[in-house]
């Protein structure tokens, strides 16, 4: 089912919202790494929100992610007091990892892999032929 205008206005708001308190917070580094929320999904009902949280070089995920779902309260707090003039209803977050930033450079290594390969089969040709040739 595709997305209402409403849904994404919403989630756009939400997001924008979320990133800027991610950094006043400080979860924007956390664990050497950085945090940043990916994107936001809202239910057509307004009265959910799947938010997305992408990490690049951060040492441990999932303490990352506890820590953010224990202070999910403060997040909320904050994020209602600044869009509580926009929305009727807060919608219940819930934060979830994005493992899309890791399935890029998996997808990255294999092509590396894969180009090294036909160069060395490129390159096992090429001495093959100048053996065969008199």
């Amino acid at each position: 089912m595709e997305e209402g205008k409403r849904q994404r206005q919403v989630a756009g708001v939400l997001q924008e919202e979320l990133n800027d308190i991610f950094r006043r917070l400080g979860f924007n580094m956390m664990y050497g790494g950085m945090v940043s929320i990916s994107s936001v999904k809202v239910t057509p009902d307004l009265l959910e929100a799947r938010i997305y949280v992408s990490f690049f070089k951060v040492a441990d995920e999932k303490a990352a992610m506890k820590k953010i779902d224990e202070r999910s309260w403060e997040i909320k707090k904050e994020l209602s007091d600044r869009v509580k003039h926009q929305l009727r209803r807060m919608p219940v977050l819930h934060f979830f990892l994005d493992d899309t930033l890791e399935h890029v450079f998996k997808m990255e290594e294999v092509f590396k892999q894969i180009n090294a390969d036909d160069a060395q089969r490129k390159a096992d040709g090429n001495e093959k032929a100048t053996e065969e040739q008199p």
